[in-house]
């Protein structure tokens, strides 16, 4: 007659890991894989090896979720505002009250929203294509790589030069090529 009280005892454990893990990853922090170039070299610098893709895992904190305290440059996990069940990965360039220019227009960031960008805009679909992602669609900001071990480390908070331009209210950044002045 051990033998079940020895289950019943490992199933509790299990079941109480299992409710902690979620909570955890619910509430504080998950692991998010990054899928695709949009983002390389930040991440997934090669996506073609032997191996086939390799994706970069990305370690979301979600304390920043408490007061949507978000910084330019800073790397984002969010829904898709056009399917909810998709999520993407990339970096503010634009937060409430800020002007972002793009190749056609000047585009002010209404509040409760923020504008991203992929670091590799050749091949992202981004704020360009979608326009400002309000900020109840993002799940967390990105801020080790826990996955290549190769690859371990932080992720820098680096706000894009090659951009087709920015002006920031907050900060008083300019570099729109001029085209204001």
């Amino acid at each position: 007659m051990g033998t079940p009280s020895v289950l019943w005892s490992i199933a509790k454990r299990c079941f109480t890991v299992g409710i902690i893990t979620l909570t955890v990853s619910d509430r504080f922090a998950g692991i998010v894989s990054v899928r695709g170039a949009s983002m390389s070299p930040t991440f997934n610098p090669k996506t073609d090896t032997l191996l086939g893709s390799l994706n970069d895992y990305v370690l979301v904190e979600k304390f920043c979720l408490l007061k949507y305290k978000f910084s330019h440059g800073d790397v984002v996990v969010f829904r898709s505002p056009f399917n909810h069940k998709e999520k993407h990965v990339k970096r503010i360039v634009g937060l409430p009250g800020d002007r972002v220019g793009t190749h056609y227009d000047m585009v002010k960031i209404p509040d409760g929203h923020c504008w991203v960008e992929g670091d590799n805009s050749s091949s992202s679909v981004d704020s360009r294509s979608f326009g400002p992602v309000p900020l109840g669609l993002i799940n967390g900001r990105a801020t080790h790589v826990v996955w290549p071990p190769h690859r371990i480390g932080s992720i820098g908070r680096k706000v894009a030069e090659n951009r087709a331009g920015q002006i920031s209210n907050k900060d008083h950044t300019q570099n729109f090529d001029d085209r204001l002045a």
